[in-house]
Parts: C-alpha cells; structure tokens; sequence
C-alpha cells in the first residue's frame, strides 16, 4: 500500500540511517508520507548511523532517534560505542535506548557480556527518563530477570516480537508495549498473529524494522516504511476493527512511549 490515506501511522522500528537505506532516505520518506507514515523512529545501532540518523532528523523534524550497541555486537564494539550514545541521549538528542537486550538464538556475543550491556544501558535509560526499545530472542527469563532487577516500572518496548502468549502476557503484566512487524503477516506465522489479535489495543506498536521483514505481498524485497499499512490491515483484519481504529491506537501509544518533541 503506497497511497494516500484519510488517517496516519506511526512506523515504531526502522533503520533509516543503516548501510542499507541511508543512500535512499529521501525517497523512503517521500514514499512513507504517501503512505500515511506521520512519524518514523529511525534505530542506531553504531556510530556511523547514529551519525546519519541526527543530520536525517534535521533535515525531517518527524525522524525521531534512538541509539545502542545490539546484543549482536556488544563483544565487537559494545565499549567503543557505549560512551558516544550515553553522550547524545544526556544531550536530548534521542528519544529512547534502544535497540538493546539479548539474543541468544544467534549468540554473536557471549550471553553474559549481553547481559552486562543490557544493564548498561538499562541504567542509561533511567538516568536520561527515556523509554528503552528491546531485542529479545530464545533469552525472556533472563530479560525478565534482569527488567525485574534493574529497570522495574519502566517503560519500553519489545520490538519485533516473535514470542508466544505467555511471553506476551509477562510484558503486558509489567506494562510494556509490543511492537509488531512484518512477520506477522508471513502464512506460516499463525501463532503470532494468535498473539496479536489478543494483545490489547493499548500496547500495541507497528514497525516495520526496515529494511528487513518486508510484509508478505513485498517478501523479498527491502523492506521500506511505506510497507507498514499492510502489516496495519492484517492486525485490523485479525482483531475484527477499522484500519483507522488500529493506526490511530497504534499511534497514541507511540506517541505515550516516546514523547515524541
């Protein structure tokens, strides 16, 4: 869906300013707005994109960033970027940490340097009152573990979820979002979208997470910000309500997240 529609979205997850989009950022956001995509919170995730990402937010004032080290590539450069970030969120410049967590699927970095950096940057967060947005595969009870512990009461955000009810039912019990992306429109994803027909409007994000998980109709493809209305009709689709009731609760919750300014 690439035309203009009567109401908007906000796009929760994307790397704009990532190697993949940067070069094409202008005519992304030429085509988000065509979409309906009112405002776009752009993640990044080392130095360069963080970079990119700030002068993207000058030139756009509906980019809106966030920054961290993910739990892939804390080993590599947790320490190196860890400083600049802290530096940019004291100065106001993002709008929530993130994405941080723990990724024990893939395990690029040692689980417990993982959870180091989480700690990091959960602090961070509650030093600077900004929400955090989290990555978190195959690792909830140490999540749960470590948010019980260090960051309780907090707001964030679980992007890209992929877990199963139960999962969610923890976020929800601690007030948490839970960010849905294109997978959820996938033919094999029946369990997630069981999920997020029962996640109540009120916690519920949409995101993109381009340039990957491009929805079904675009499988294949980088994916892009103006590919978020499907992923939109689909969870209109599922919970038997108006696409515009879906953008517009989606987008009242990222606005209570980020706060948006």
């Amino acid at each position: 869906m690439t035309t203009s529609t009567s109401f908007s979205f906000v796009d929760s997850h994307a790397h704009l300013s990532g190697e993949t989009l940067a070069a094409q950022a202008d005519n992304l956001l030429a085509r988000a707005q065509l979409a309906g995509i009112k405002k776009i919170v752009n993640i990044c995730t080392d130095i360069p994109s963080l970079e990119k990402g700030l002068k993207l937010a000058q030139l756009y004032p509906w980019v809106y960033n966030t920054a961290a080290t993910t739990p892939h590539d804390v080993e590599k450069e947790g320490e190196l970027v860890f400083p600049v970030i802290a530096q940019h969120a004291r100065q106001g410049d993002l709008i929530a940490v993130g994405e941080t967590g723990l990724d024990y699927y893939y395990e690029h970095s040692p689980k417990e340097l993982q959870k180091h950096f989480l700690i990091k940057y959960f602090q961070l967060a509650l030093e600077c009152k900004l929400p955090v947005v989290i990555h978190c595969r195959e690792a909830f009870a140490d999540f749960f573990d470590l948010a019980d512990a260090v960051y309780s009461g907090a707001p964030g955000v679980l992007h890209c979820f992929t877990g199963n009810w139960e999962e969610a039912k923890k976020l929800l019990d601690r007030g948490w979002y839970i960010s849905f992306s294109g997978i959820v429109t996938f033919k094999k994803s029946a369990q997630l979208r069981e999920v997020a027909k029962n996640v109540p409007l009120e916690y519920l994000l949409i995101e993109t997470d381009s340039p990957f998980l491009a929805p079904q109709s675009h499988r294949g493809k980088v994916n892009e910000p103006a590919y978020l209305p499907e992923t939109a009709a689909l969870i209109a689709e599922l919970k038997n309500r108006p696409l515009e009731e879906i953008a517009n609760s989606s987008s009242s919750n990222a606005e209570r997240l980020f706060r948006f300014h």
